[in-house]
């Protein structure tokens, strides 16, 4: 498919022409540190991720695409100090660090798959690379670029004059900050390569060093990753806006220091999911996961078509209505998909000629409302056949992943103003007619309910029954019916 492709670069702050250094495109994503469950915010990152993987693949791009495990190294504080997260992790509840990592790897990469999110193709863990990290400082320390104190192997900063350019930071703010307690740092934005495990506790997680036991600073580790498993130039290099400033920035300090090489082409940044008017964070209140979406009984692909709602470098409001409208919305995508119910055959130069503007907009640095909105006119399209329109929707849904042709959801939903959510579970194999009967019955037998006319509605609880459903009614006005058979 001939389509340019543009995308935000946050190392120029300007939109550019997508350009691959190598034959198979590699990306490297910064996965998550597994001391904890994802929150939907770190998902929503991972989902406009896999729509950049999936619309290089739709242009005809290889993809090696590299998604860490920080299972060891990340501290509570970016000043390297606080406790490692993982070693927190495990104190919290009274298992190993190793138990704690395998168990919320586990999660993570199941809430993937759940998101309809492609594996990457390595899932390189931390811990299996102390030693090319080791290599790495090593390297840094031949060339000079570090120095020892009590508490670690730091990287020296002001050894490498471009520092401050990618995150644009103002020197003079920084040595401002140099007047907060620094302990033996030299400058500010110093970091850690190696940290020696303190004398007054065990550590689960250490290892020798040539310069003694410890474990290694958060950011050589996507550096020494990255580098054993992808060619420089990275093509391109993605995370969360929050890793600007610091990881991303040391990351390329360290890389190009080691290497003498540019570290990466492209840096591509997703904005934060915003709730109550501040991000949302682990150690904050406002901490949703999937989990908890489907326990209020929406799908995890409704969440997914919630993150299309709004630009992925732009912030994007949370809200349990706005998550409700995005699930209506995506059952009435998928009735509006044509069955495929006819041996039309459909040129593939006619589709991509239907799927200009849809692509147009994708193309357009990921412009996932605007691909959304002509979808949808394509599929209001009179002037087209059924065919071109469930062919057309086919090949849209290999970017969106939103399983366009199932016809009901996992978790198919029911609300309005004045009523009560109305959740049906597990109706994968049941048309969306059954679905939408299925919902007339309950809205009756509240009415029956309503009007003290307890028989009928106990009538219509037989006939749900009858039908191999069970119905709970919840203490918040909630009901949920499950398909039991």
């Amino acid at each position: 498919m001939k389509h340019d492709f543009y995308l935000f670069n946050t190392a120029g702050r300007v939109k550019e022409l997508f350009r691959a250094a190598h034959n198979e495109v590699g990306m490297y994503c910064c996965g998550p540190t597994v001391y904890n469950y994802a929150h939907i915010g770190n998902l929503r990152t991972y989902i406009f991720e896999d729509v950049l993987k999936r619309t290089l693949q739709a242009l005809g791009y290889k993809v090696r695409h590299v998604v860490n495990i920080t299972d060891v190294g990340h501290l509570t504080s970016d000043e390297d100090s606080g406790d490692d997260k993982m070693e927190k992790g495990a104190i919290r509840e009274g298992k190993s660090v190793w138990d704690i990592a395998a168990f919320y790897t586990k999660r993570f990469q199941d809430d993937l798959k759940a998101l309809n999110i492609t594996d990457p193709t390595r899932w390189p863990k931390a811990t299996a690379h102390i030693d090319q990290m080791i290599s790495m400082i090593s390297d840094l320390e031949r060339k000079g670029f570090t120095y020892r104190t009590n508490d670690g192997i730091y990287f020296d900063t002001t050894r490498f004059p471009s520092y401050c350019d990618f995150a644009g930071l103002d020197p003079e703010t920084l040595r401002a900050g140099e007047r907060v307690e620094m302990g033996e740092k030299r400058a500010v934005t110093d970091f850690a390569l190696w940290k020696f495990s303190p004398s007054d506790k065990k550590r689960q997680m250490e290892w020798e060093s040539p310069w003694g036991v410890g474990f290694p600073g958060w950011h050589i580790e996507c550096s020494a990753m990255s580098a054993e498993y992808l060619p420089l130039p990275i093509d391109i290099h993605c995370g969360g806006a929050d890793h600007i400033r610091v990881h991303h920035t040391n990351e390329i300090a360290q890389s190009e220091a080691a290497s003498g090489k540019k570290f990466v082409n492209y840096w591509v940044h997703g904005e934060f999911l915003v709730i109550d008017k501040g991000k949302m964070a682990k150690s904050g209140e406002n901490f949703v996961t999937l989990e908890v979406l489907k326990k209020k009984g929406f799908s995890a692909l409704s969440y997914r078509m919630f993150c299309y709602t709004a630009h992925y470098r732009n912030p994007l409001s949370f809200s349990w209505d706005s998550l409700s409208a995005a699930e209506n919305a995506l059952v009435n995508l998928r009735k509006a998909v044509p069955q495929q119910d006819s041996s039309e055959h459909v040129e593939n130069d006619v589709i991509e000629t239907i799927l200009t503007p849809f692509f147009n907009a994708v193309c357009d640095d990921l412009n996932m409302p605007r691909a959304m909105a002509a979808l949808w006119d394509i599929l209001k399209n009179g002037s087209l056949s059924l065919m071109q329109k469930r062919v057309a929707a086919e090949r849209a849904d290999t970017i969106l992943g939103l399983d366009l042709t199932q016809r009901a959801a996992d978790a198919y939903t029911y609300s309005s103003d004045d009523e009560k959510r109305i959740v049906v579970y597990s109706l994968r194999e049941l048309d969306t007619g059954v679905c939408d009967g299925i919902f007339e019955k309950v809205r009756l037998r509240r009415a029956a309910r309503a009007n003290k006319d307890f028989a009928g509605a106990d009538r219509l609880r037989n006939e749900l029954v009858n039908l191999g459903l069970t119905v709970k009614d919840l203490p918040d006005g909630t009901t949920e019916i499950t398909f039991s058979s």
